[in-house]
């Protein structure tokens, strides 16, 4: 039997087409075939539509935001590639393979997805439906974090198009979890 790891890496997770034009061509080479030193996607940030996709899994995992995918499948789109696949290739002049990223996210679904592990083990539920609750989970995190990046951009279009802009999104994240452990210290310890 296959493992999950590798039954989720086969799947290709679906967005919303809303954030096609909004998201995806904005920051990436989505969709583009022969692309060369000529072309406008050499000042794209990112390559393949799925590093967007990654980034907005991990906005959505540390926010702790989901939000459902439409359900009308009419109006979401694949990233067009396996998770396997995903960082793998070093198409663009000083990228460097990511494939660890992949064990990362799997990691992160397992601690965040409500799988119920001995009913797995005992063939109560397939492996089948656990990676469909992994994919579901993953394409929720991305969801948020997507509406996240249109937001930012619909009140500052500007805001990314900085070389720290992504880093800052995640560095005001652990900001703002160092303000609440603070606030956690300096609360008074309960009478209970």
């Amino acid at each position: 039997m296959e493992s999950l790891f590798t039954l989720w890496g086969k799947r290709d997770p679906d967005w919303e087409i809303k954030y096609q034009k909004s998201v995806f061509e904005i920051f990436t080479e989505y969709g583009k075939t022969g692309v060369s030193q000529f072309t406008e996607s050499r000042s794209k940030t990112f390559g393949a539509g799925y590093e967007i996709f990654i980034i907005a899994f991990f906005i959505g995992l540390y926010f702790n935001q989901t939000k459902p995918l439409v359900e009308d499948k009419a109006k979401r789109k694949g990233c067009g590639q396996p998770i396997m696949y995903w960082g793998g290739i070093t198409e663009r002049l000083g990228r460097v393979k990511y494939e660890k990223i992949r064990e990362f996210m799997f990691a992160a679904l397992i601690a965040r997805t409500d799988i119920d592990f001995i009913a797995l083990d005992k063939g109560e539920m397939t492996p089948r439906k656990a990676v469909d609750m992994l994919v579901d989970k993953m394409e929720q995190y991305a969801n948020f974090g997507l509406d996240f990046l249109q937001e930012r951009m619909e009140d500052n279009p500007n805001y990314f198009f900085k070389d720290t802009a992504f880093l800052r999104v995640f560095l005001d994240f652990l900001k703002k979890e160092d303000e609440e452990a603070i606030d956690d210290e300096d609360s008074p310890e309960s009478l209970d």
